[in-house]
């Protein structure tokens, strides 16, 4: 921090009120490992910032804070109705205690507290307590007890069994400017107020210590002992209050046990230099703590960018792996098997056919000309068999490609969300075959405008007429995935002879250079309608990974809100 003239400044309170929006906007969906403890501790980052840092650079000469706080038992109602000199906050009898937090102010300081300045979460409540009290609201009690300038409040156990009270004391405390922890000898070594103590020690928030409830021939020694433990955790400067077992006088603590603590409290209440450098050290140690929580709330966003990275890539090579399949498919003679093959012998015969074809190609028109005109229904039958071929090459990869997806996503970080929140995402769309039966259709049209296209000329299109558009169209789609690759024995010399035969008659209507280029086009016009196919049901994937996914934007912004704050304190 700049020092006093930069604390609240505009650019540092702008900057802290950009980080807090960044925080506020801040989604981390996935359930990733450790995600659960980020959310946790993105909501006490934002609590902080609302309840302390943002109030307290906003209104610097606004009383001290102190905020009460211990665990169940610790005594810290009776010590500060003991502090002030009657009961102003109810101990608990039962344990938990489920009932307001209590604020207790100079009625001069009233205007400071009774708006939403700070804990702007919690209602307002005055009077005396009542049985429906919860956590969700604050007591205030004005009272000329307590010095203008300071404020107590008792804030619930920070171990209570009911985890709104254990959430609300964390809350309570992050708001404090000053940390004023009871504890017991019996129980002063506790995990639970240490984890607490070191927070505040990282964060340099000012502590003070009560060590309530001392037996007096051990005094010296819990004392000594405990100092220790907070030199330890680098609270060595905060000042320790003993109070020695003591029999309560109308449910208060004698006030010798407590004369020391009132009076300290008193001459910090008195002395606004004192009170400054309170607020100087926990705002200055809050703003520099800002730095490494939005730090592990910008690496809990990674991992939330980069688990739905995973996930739409995982997607995506499988999508990529289907595409690369179907477009083998029409290059390795896969789609000239069994159905169109048998269709294809329906009209040119075997070997003896092929030998005819080396000889001249003449037969093959006289040949396929008969074919169109005295058996159409053969051509249907074999358009039919293509049809149904390539159909079932695009299904088979598409299914393929989302069950694999389901499959990995399973073992993927946040994978398993996603396909328990959209079962459906275990296999292709809901209307994948209608959408391939339409996209064959659809691409056999391409076949025939290509057909008419290429005969504009009144030679062609003679030629054309004599064979039928249809039948040329049926042809080509052999041609375009006539390939001997990945057939053996037998199957090779029928393929092999498809080719030959479908290309000869293809030349002779419309010239070998045509027929190259018609086929290359059929092929990449297939190529791009199933690529558009499976970029939809990619899509659906990527989708289910948008509703949840974290972008790159907001860990951006978090980073530059952070340094901007780092800049300006």
């Amino acid at each position: 921090m700049a020092g006093d003239s930069g604390v609240g400044n505009a650019r540092l309170l702008a900057g802290v009120a950009a980080l807090r929006s960044a925080v506020a906007e801040a989604t981390l969906p996935l359930e990733l490992p450790g995600a659960a403890e980020a959310r946790t501790a993105r909501g006490r980052l934002l609590d902080q910032l609302d309840d302390y840092v943002i109030p307290r650079l906003t209104s610097l000469d606004a009383p001290l804070l102190a905020v009460v706080g211990g665990s169940t038992g610790a005594g810290k109602s009776t010590l500060v109705n003991s502090v002030v000199g009657r009961e102003v906050t109810l101990p608990g009898v039962l344990r938990p205690t489920t009932r307001s937090p209590v604020l207790i102010h100079h009625p001069s300081d009233a205007a400071w507290f009774s708006g939403p300045r700070i804990l702007p979460g919690l209602a307002r409540i005055t009077g005396r307590h009542s049985s429906s009290d919860g956590p969700g609201a604050v007591r205030l009690v004005s009272t000329d007890e307590v010095a203008a300038g300071l404020a107590l409040l008792d804030a619930p156990d920070i171990d209570s069994v009911v985890e709104a009270n254990r959430g609300l004391a964390t809350q309570l405390l992050a708001a404090a400017d000053l940390w004023v922890f009871v504890t017991t000898a019996a129980r002063y070594a506790d995990a639970v107020p240490w984890e607490l103590l070191r927070d505040a020690s990282e964060r340099g928030t000012s502590v003070a210590v009560v060590l309530d409830r001392v037996p007096p021939t051990a005094v010296d020694e819990i004392r000594t002992h405990f100092a220790s433990m907070l030199r330890e955790q680098g609270l060595d400067q905060a000042p320790i209050f003993t109070v020695v077992e003591s029999d309560l006088e109308d449910g208060l603590l004698p006030a010798e046990q407590t004369q020391r603590l009132r009076g300290w409290l008193a001459a910090l209440a008195g002395d606004a230099q004192a009170r400054a450098e309170v607020v100087r050290q926990t705002l200055r140690g809050a703003l520099v703590s800002l730095d490494a929580r939005t730090l592990a709330l910008v690496e809990a966003s990674t991992e939330q960018t980069s688990a739905g990275e995973a996930l739409v890539a995982t997607a995506a090579a499988a999508y990529d792996d289907a595409r690369r399949q179907v477009h083998e498919g029409m290059l390795d003679g896969t789609l000239l098997r069994g159905e169109v093959l048998a269709r294809w012998q329906e009209f040119v015969g075997t070997g003896e056919f092929f030998r005819q074809v080396e000889s001249t190609v003449s037969r093959v028109r006289d040949r396929f000309t008969s074919f169109l005109r005295g058996e159409p229904a053969r051509a249907d039958h074999l358009g039919e068999a293509l049809q149904s071929g390539v159909e079932s090459l695009v299904v088979n990869h598409a299914e393929l490609a989302a069950s694999s997806i389901a499959r990995a996503w399973r073992t993927l970080p946040g994978g398993d969300q996603l396909l328990r929140a959209d079962p459906a995402l275990g296999r292709s769309g809901a209307d994948v075959d209608r959408r391939i039966q339409r996209l064959v259709r659809d691409w056999q049209g391409d076949i025939l405008q290509m057909v008419r296209d290429e005969g504009r000329d009144r030679r062609t299109t003679a030629r054309i007429m004599a064979y039928g558009v249809n039948g040329l169209g049926v042809v080509l789609m052999l041609v375009t995935f006539a390939s001997t690759a990945g057939i053996t024995g037998a199957e090779v010399g029928i393929a092999g002879g498809t080719a030959v035969v479908g290309q000869k008659l293809l030349e002779a209507v419309f010239g070998d250079q045509a027929v190259r280029e018609l086929a290359r086009k059929a092929r990449e016009q297939l190529a791009d309608r199933v690529d558009e196919l499976y970029a939809a049901e990619l899509a659906r994937y990527q989708g289910a990974v948008t509703t949840l996914q974290v972008d790159t934007a907001q860990t951006e912004r978090l980073s530059a809100a952070a340094a901007a704050v780092r800049e300006a304190r």
